[in-house]
């Protein structure tokens, strides 16, 4: 495409004589009609499909022609020598790399002599330029300038690294870059790339420190633009090029891994260049709201079960792997430094074998016999354990090595025994587990030796849960495991740092966590198709009966903990003792907390809440007593509840009146006296008792910091819908529920203890919060108010939309088995203000009674749960009914 910048300009340039002020109108006219036209123009090669590389060098060639036009003209008018100032373009710019909405980053450089004549052409343009809306950065310097601030700020170094020159003084540009080689780049070039590093750790922090992230950052995110710019800055100071090709001529690259390098770019430039043009701005960021788009204009579309956008993203994934590959590659080639003062270590330099052919060198694993791949492929999986042993890292010929070598796993290769247990070793020893399966999985060994792996490769969930890609996910998940054995969380979390350090076989539980997800390579139902891969791992590695179905259970039942302990009626003895009996075995019990533990902590920084701590350890501790006692039967409930009240009333006569003391004992549900001690039911008749006369409401909070949330105890009188009361008037009050037990005592009287915190997860300690909450709710309770207006008024609709996120059906199901009791109506929706209050308000309104309630939040998805019982006080078994339950609640959702 060629740029005729002059067939916009001419009719101003020929007009007349008249100075550039005086036509400067006219001029940005011809120059916005040059930019509107090829602007389409090249939009409309991008739709058609050509690549990053090619794009993006036509809106730099685009660029050019425009600035460096405008730049001669003016230089013209205002008689400024262009032998003493040289245009330069510098970063993305001058590397070529301009996408649709980019910044433009000039430098004025001149000799020194004329600079009010250099600062006039510099704002003439620079103005005209933001006439155009285009977005320009610049400066005015000197060589003189530019050492001197590329010596105390390795930030400018870095641009003038990818300086290029527009037009004006060839050899005053030819002068800086010689200058720039010989005063800059040759001194403390070791030093410049260590901060590149550091800087590059940095933004990995900032921009989340996994190729996988769920809304990857295009620039500066890992496995992203950044890297491989970094990767080729830290390349033109090591080795004093100014093009990639270069390192080919140079030894550094081969022409493989150059092509690597090239279409990583590409294709990370296609995928910017979209984002851009859809937002009309400049946007690096593939954020939900424009993920399925991209993938639609990549031509990912949806086919049955699976979704276009979540193999766009798998196979973005992959790309980004590419790209950590390449750039550690090119770091790794960057950082060899060739004297011995570099490491002070005795011996640094010194080849010392570590046995099976292998040797450390320079803090790294080499292999000098590269054949001994194929005479012994065992050799493949020794070097991760030898490499784990010694704390040290591999070369880079030793990774290429592995690269290289990987059709060499194969099946005969996975049933050695020596293989599987060099593997069983890696995942048995203390130290540095997580950080050599990650080595392996980013060489692509894990996933050769683990076909079974392969499948969550780069697997996407779209949805905002799941930050992370599910293999990813996994060896996250590992490494909390490793974290708990190292005593990372003894403080918080004591009973499961107990529990791991006691586990005696802990490659099995590693090798569970690795496959826990496995089976979310197909469709629904991922548990269940996990375990009989497991089961075939286990068949493949020669593992006992025993650990081969701990292994099968284990990734069997891998949900079933967080199910219960999240969405089930901890106070039901009956499940308990159900789930202990599925558990068979204490050791099972006690891998599956950890496993449970591991898979809900890595899933996301704010997924493990004190909340779930608390809920998984008080079933693990009930089903563990079961397990322990040996016996599955329901204690005779009659025994304990004359045992607890008789303790409770022991507790209380001295403060209260005996008889007071024994309505409210008598009062009580059976369920109530056996969920709880009889000190915290001494504290529950105290309340209580302080219901009667003209008062209508108690309140009483205590606020567990630690925990992050707020025991909230309301005590009133029973009327119909008053759950759904209290759930609308905390939602008016921007309050968010955890959980709830309802407790309906035969006097009329109703304890109602619910978890609260704040949406953002803190607890809520200002008092007068909770007085306006208490204010609101007696109004309520009186008739003085309607709970909906308090909820409607609060939650106006906003004319601003929110970010759009993954929203999947709603769903509704119901189980009339899992209690004795109750039924229990599991509510699955996408998260909005006021949806407790909507669900609970139409329960209210089908006559149902609410009995217990379990809230879960998934950062946009709910999950909640509630125990119902008719007018009657009986399960709801009639098919109509239950039908127009489901019905009713998903209109109320969807309203």
């Amino acid at each position: 495409m060629q740029f005729n910048i002059d067939g916009y300009l001419s009719h101003s340039l020929k007009s007349s004589s008249a100075k550039f002020e005086d036509k400067r109108d006219a001029y940005l006219a011809a120059a916005r009609e040059f930019l509107e036209h090829y602007r389409e123009e090249i939009k409309r090669v991008h739709r058609e499909g050509a690549g990053g590389v090619e794009v993006v060098e036509l809106i730099t060639a685009m660029s050019d022609s425009l600035i460096t036009r405008l730049f001669s003209v003016l230089s013209s008018d205002l008689k400024t020598r262009t032998s003493d100032v040289s245009l330069v373009c510098i970063g993305g710019y001058g590397r070529r790399e301009l996408n649709p909405y980019s910044d433009l980053d000039l430098m004025f450089l001149y000799n020194g002599k004329d600079l009010q004549g250099v600062e006039a052409v510099a704002s003439r343009l620079l103005y005209f330029l933001w006439d155009l809306k285009l977005d320009v950065g610049y400066s005015v310097r000197t060589i003189s300038d530019c050492v001197e601030m590329a010596a105390g700020d390795s930030t400018v170094k870095t641009a003038l690294l990818d300086a290029r020159l527009l037009t004006g003084s060839e050899p005053l540009f030819h002068e800086f870059k010689k200058v720039m080689v010989s005063q800059v780049l040759a001194k403390r070039s070791d030093a410049f790339i260590d901060e590149k590093l550091e800087e590059l750790k940095k933004r990995r922090e900032k921009y989340g420190s996994s190729v996988y992230i769920l809304e990857p950052h295009l620039k500066e995110g890992e496995g992203c633009l950044r890297d491989l710019h970094t990767a080729l800055w830290c390349a033109k100071i090591k080795y004093k090029v100014d093009e990639p090709r270069e390192l080919i001529v140079k030894g550094v690259l081969s022409d493989e891994e150059l092509s690597l390098y090239t279409d990583s770019l590409s294709y990370l430039w296609r995928i910017r260049n979209e984002l851009h043009y859809l937002a009309g701005r400049k946007n690096d960021q593939l954020t939900f709201d424009v993920q399925t788009t991209v993938a639609n204009f990549f031509g990912y579309f949806d086919h049955g079960k699976s979704l276009g956008v979540e193999e766009f993203m798998r196979d973005f994934y992959r790309h980004a792997n590419h790209v950590e590959y390449i750039s550690s590659l090119m770091f790794a080639r960057c950082t060899q430094r060739e004297a011995a003062a570099a490491r002070k270590i005795l011996g640094y330099f010194t080849r010392r074998p570590v046995g099976d052919g292998l040797f450390v060198m320079r803090g790294e694993i080499v292999v000098p016999d590269e054949s001994l791949a194929v005479k012994e492929p065992a050799t493949l999986m020794r070097i991760f354990e030898h490499a784990q042993r010694q704390g040290v890292g591999l070369s880079v010929a030793t990774q290429g090595l592995v690269r290289n070598s990987l059709e060499l796993v194969n099946d005969k290769f996975r049933r050695n025994k020596e293989v599987n247990a060099s593997f069983v070793r890696i995942l048995q020893s203390e130290k540095l587990v997580a950080e050599t399966l990650q080595k392996m999985h980013q060489l692509g060994f894990l996933n050769r030796f683990l076909p079974e792996f392969e499948r969550i490769y780069c697997k996407v969930q779209h949805d905002v849960y799941h930050i992370y890609t599910v293999d990813t996910h996994t060896l996250f998940a590992i490494d909390e495991v490793m974290k708990l054995w190292r005593g990372e969380h003894q403080t918080a979390l004591p009973l499961l740092t107990e529990l791991a350090r006691s586990v005696d076989k802990r490659w099995l539980l590693l090798l569970a966590v690795m496959l826990h997800d496995v089976g979310k390579g197909g469709g629904g139902g991922h548990a269940e198709r996990g375990a009989e891969l497991a089961r075939t791992v286990a068949r493949r590695m020669g593992l006992t009966k025993e650990d081969g179905d701990r292994l099968v259970f284990l990734v069997r039942q891998h949900l079933l903990m967080a199910h219960i302990a999240q969405r089930r009626d901890l106070h039901d003895e009956k499940m308990i003792i159900q789930f202990a009996r599925q558990m068979e075995k204490s050791e099972n019990l006690k891998l599956l907390y950890l496993l449970t533990y591991a898979d809900i902590r890595a899933v996301g920084p704010e997924v493990w809440t004190d909340w779930k701590a608390l809920l998984l350890q008080e079933l693990y501790e009930k089903a563990f007593q079961v397990l322990e006692r040996g016996d599955f039967k329901l204690e005779a409930s009659s025994d304990r509840v004359r045992r607890t009240k008789r303790a409770v009333f022991d507790l209380m006569r001295e403060e209260w009146p005996g008889q007071a003391v024994k309505d409210e004992l008598q009062a009580l549900t059976t369920r109530h006296v056996l969920s709880y001690t009889p000190e915290t039911i001494a504290g529950h008749l105290g309340t209580l008792l302080q219901l009667s006369g003209k008062t209508l409401l108690v309140l009483r909070l205590s606020h567990e910091t630690e925990r992050g949330y707020t025991n909230c105890t309301v005590c009133t009188y029973d009327v119909p819908g008053l759950f759904s009361m209290i759930t609308g008037v905390m939602a008016a009050n921007g309050m968010n529920i955890l959980g709830a037990q309802i407790h309906t005592n035969t006097n009329g009287k109703v304890l109602d203890i619910l978890q609260v915190n704040s949406p953002q997860g803190f607890v809520i300690t200002e008092e007068n919060r909770w007085k306006r909450f208490e204010s609101d709710l007696r109004q309520v309770l009186q008739g003085e108010v309607r709970v909906g207006d308090l909820v409607t008024k609060r939650y106006r609709p906003s004319i601003l939309a929110g970010k759009a996120k993954p929203k999947f059906p709603a769903r509704v199901e119901i189980d009339n088995e899992v209690s004795s009791d109750y039924t229990v109506i599991d509510v699955y929706a996408h998260d909005k203000v006021g949806l407790l209050y909507g669900i609970t308000s139409t329960l209210t309104r089908l006559g149902l009674y609410i009995g217990v309630s379990k809230i879960s939040t998934k950062v946009d998805q709910v999950a909640d749960v509630f125990y119902v019982k008719d007018i009657f006080g009986q399960k709801v078994t009639d098919p109509v009914k239950l039908e127009e339950v489901k019905v009713e609640l998903l209109s109320a959702i969807e309203e």
